[in-house]
């Protein structure tokens, strides 16, 4: 029998960087949720929203939309995603730079935590958490007529109970009614 072969340098850097990966909890009205921010893989677009934590903009912010495949009745691709935003009057910064999936490789699996965008280039503060996988949501995916897909840049680690509760929240269409409000938003 072989005696269990070490771990190779890489291997263990890998591990190590894993572990490393900043954590930051979003309290809400509704309970804790805590996102795992993959710098590493999507490094501009996890530091753009480390950037408005730190500064405190989503303190006081809100979930402010869900999206469901019953709300949605216009859209051939139906999504499942709640969304979330700075408070109003916080310090916003310019738009950052499109990190496709292909490139990063992080999917929009169920958990997935992105960044919400009208066109190419263009988020600032909102983001939003996939309520299943939604692959349409990545490069390639039918969800934006460009099919550069979301920025995506972490995941979802604890408060999966909230996840699903703002996301069946009362709402006018899709626009939470009240929004749940963000009490604070930190670094772990």
């Amino acid at each position: 029998m072989q005696a269990a072969k070490p771990l190779t340098d890489a291997a263990s850097a890998s591990s190590a960087s894993v572990k490393t990966l900043p954590k930051v909890a979003l309290e809400t009205a509704l309970g804790p949720i805590v996102v795992e921010i993959d710098t590493l893989a999507a490094p501009v677009t996890a530091a753009n929203f480390l950037r408005y934590v730190d500064a405190g903009a989503y303190e006081g912010g809100q979930f402010h939309r869900t999206v469901t495949p019953d709300n949605q009745p216009d859209n051939e691709i139906r999504i499942g995603v709640i969304q979330g935003s700075a408070r109003k009057g916080a310090a916003e910064y310019g738009p950052i730079p499109l990190e496709r999936t292909s490139k990063t490789g992080i999917p929009h699996l169920n958990g997935t935590i992105s960044m919400a965008r009208t066109g190419a280039d263009s988020a600032t503060n909102q983001f939003f958490l996939c309520v299943g996988d939604q692959p349409e949501l990545d490069f390639g995916g039918r969800r934006n007529a460009d099919g550069q897909g979301f920025a995506a840049f972490g995941r979802l680690v604890a408060g999966w109970l909230v996840l699903r509760q703002i996301q069946m929240s009362p709402a006018a269409g899709q626009e939470l009614q009240p929004p749940v409000s963000i009490v604070r938003a930190r670094r772990l």
